[in-house]
């Protein structure tokens, strides 16, 4: 059996070395689809669904593939990875002294088991300074993170509080996908 991280993201890797599995690597290829008017709960679990099942098909019988999609949620819309330092400048001023939502979608695929959920994690930002926001674009940490932040990073500097899972707002809630892995046979401790 193999454990499979259908994702490239660094921060995910890391917190699968931090529970000390292992695992391989295989990014999930292909589009990421989203019917319109879907909700942020059901749009990140669909996205981690594809991302694993796009990678799954390749998988021998037995192998466990992880998928995950985070997204931020604000004023009623997604906020993805901006697609430049002015769309990551508009998002961290919209964010600036707001409350926001984390949502992280995890699926595990292992053989005909197909598990999905959803993490939900708000945060709460204090007021960003037009300096400040410049600054933080110049490190280049925004441009590859959903709502154009890691608050792993520098970013921490801007949290003030946050209610729920951290590791969410890192793009992987660790006890989540602790249950579901225990479902299809996998145990972390």
């Amino acid at each position: 059996m193999a454990v499979i991280l259908a994702s490239g993201s660094p921060r995910r890797k890391q917190l699968l070395e931090m529970l000390g599995l292992q695992f391989e690597v295989w990014p999930a290829q292909g589009e990421e689809f989203l019917p319109d008017g879907i909700g942020p709960e059901e749009a990140v679990k669909k996205l981690s669904r594809q991302k694993a099942a796009s990678v799954a098909k390749d998988c021998a019988p037995g192998d466990v593939v992880i998928g995950a999609d985070t997204i931020v949620w604000h004023d009623g819309r997604i906020l993805g990875k901006p697609r430049d330092e002015q769309d990551a400048a508009r998002m961290l001023s919209s964010l600036s002294g707001k409350v926001h939502t984390v949502y992280t979608g995890v699926t595990v695929i292992r053989d005909d088991a197909v598990l999905s959920a959803a993490e939900e994690t708000k945060v709460c930002f204090r007021r960003l300074s037009g300096p400040e926001i410049d600054a933080y674009i110049k490190t280049g940490e925004p441009m590859d993170k959903a709502g154009a932040y890691g608050a792993q990073g520098y970013a921490a500097l801007f949290v003030e509080g946050i209610e729920g899972d951290f590791f969410n707002v890192m793009g992987l809630p660790v006890c989540c996908l602790g249950k579901l892995l225990k479902e299809v046979g996998v145990t972390l401790l």
